[in-house]
């Protein structure tokens, strides 16, 4: 059962239900939790009440050059496991151009009037119809940074994804990464095909600073997930016996990094055994030419078999905001290893340049990115442990903690040890700071 909603979920089914037992237990359940919440609800009620009488300044508030202002960031509250939701959410929420597009959209009432205002049990009868994520994602990135409350419950967003992703029901830890791609994914899918009869498409389309740049394109038309996070990759591929060159074009939503073997035994940074691993280590890494082992061989079209071949990857296109994934997990024979290896990050000017098919096509600033969001995973495994997210907003950096949102520094920052980072395109000229 849902604790926040009392919705009732059926695994058999595969959907929540309204069926009762023969002694109405689901209902007693349902009272008593309800009682529970209203008791709750007026002893937080008291609580705040006596601390906004003792105390004259509210919690969320702070100095920032003498004068006060208010912290606006909201929470998300943990719904059993789901803080690897969270920690993509608040992420995405703090990429402007990207969370912008989805706030300026039309709002679609998927509800009748006779349930407005009501809290509703879902049920099979209401049909798959119902279920937009672009529409319950709008809603939540709506929810957060406008200071009215300090944290916002996803639950609707949350069926939604149980509903059309299979993979995340229940509540067990997920991998963040992961949940980003199927989110992204089906973000895209849903706004190619339109919705409510308006195709969201033709939204994007109208926005030129989107779209007159943008030429990536995955699995059909262009919107704004491919606009915005979209790159192209060059797949190089050279057979060793014959010398036959082959080329293939691939778009990419993220960029996933290895780290090298060589730092994997370097846990902190001031570690003394050795240099630190780079961001620019794991992306040369990715880019550097490499020999193909004996599971890999090339089907070469000239020797007419496999052969032995090298692979090197170009960027043909960078993206308006370039999603780079270090590979953190690692399966081994029985179980799936954590490398909790730190990777130094720059937090202003990753400069891109040096890995572009073409760098003398590109401006001299046009390769440069600035960091938005950080997600860290805290744990040794996968399928444990905890997720959280750094992220920049109007020039301050906050950290995301579930429904704990507090006010940090970039030394803090720079210290994370970073599963999945955020970089922004930097639009006008700035500091000489490169990676």
């Amino acid at each position: 059962m849902d604790c926040s909603s009392y919705s009732t979920y059926c695994y058999r089914c595969d959907d929540f239900v309204v069926n009762d037992t023969k002694l109405g237990l689901v209902q007693k359940v349902r009272e008593h939790l309800q009682n529970l919440e209203n008791s709750a609800f007026t002893a937080d009620r008291h609580r705040k009440r006596k601390l906004l009488e003792n105390s004259t300044l509210n919690s969320k508030l702070l100095k920032v050059n003498g004068s006060t202002a208010a912290i606006c960031a909201t929470g998300l509250r943990n719904l059993g496991n789901t803080c690897f939701m969270n920690a993509i959410l608040q992420s995405l929420s703090n990429i402007e151009q990207f969370c912008c597009y989805f706030k300026e959209l039309p709002a679609v009432e998927l509800r009748n009037g006779k349930t407005a205002g009501r809290r509703t049990y879902h049920t099979r009868s209401q049909g798959d119809n119902n279920v937009s994520l672009v529409e319950e994602f709008r809603k939540t990135l709506c929810a957060l940074w406008q200071g009215s409350q300090t944290a916002f419950s996803p639950e609707s967003l949350f069926y939604v994804v149980w509903k059309i992703m299979p993979n995340f029901r229940g509540y067990q830890q997920q991998d963040a990464h992961e949940f980003m791609r199927y989110l992204l994914d089906h973000l895209h899918l849903e706004l190619q095909g339109g919705f409510n009869g308006v195709s969201r498409s033709t939204i994007l389309q109208e926005n030129s600073a989107l779209s007159a740049s943008n030429k990536c394109c995955i699995n059909g038309a262009s919107t704004v997930v491919t606009a915005i996070f979209g790159g192209i990759l060059q797949n190089e591929v050279n057979c060793l016996i014959c010398g036959t060159e082959s080329r293939k074009f691939d778009p990419f939503l993220d960029l996933s990094l290895d780290i090298p073997s060589q730092f994997r035994s370097k846990r902190s940074k001031n570690q003394e055994n050795g240099p630190v691993c780079s961001l620019r280590d794991c992306l040369r890494s990715f880019t550097d030419l490499e020999e193909l082992d004996e599971t890999e061989l090339y089907m070469c079209h000239k020797c007419k078999k496999k052969q032995k071949s090298t692979k090197k990857f170009w960027i043909q296109k960078l993206p308006k905001v370039l999603c780079l994934h270090l590979k953190r997990f690692h399966w081994t024979a029985y179980l799936r290893n954590k490398v909790d290896t730190y990777v130094e990050f720059p937090l202003r000017g990753l400069d891109m340049k040096c890995y572009l098919l073409e760098p003398e096509n590109s401006g001299p600033d046009s390769c440069l990115y600035d960091l938005a969001a950080v997600v860290v995973h805290h744990g040794s495994g996968v399928g444990s442990g905890h997720y959280t997210a750094y992220a920049t907003h109007e020039g301050r950096w906050f950290h995301f903690n579930d429904s704990t949102v507090t006010l940090t520094d970039e030394e803090t920052v720079v210290k994370a040890k970073a599963y999945i980072l955020f970089y922004v395109e930097r639009q006008a000229k700035a500091g000489s700071d490169k990676l």
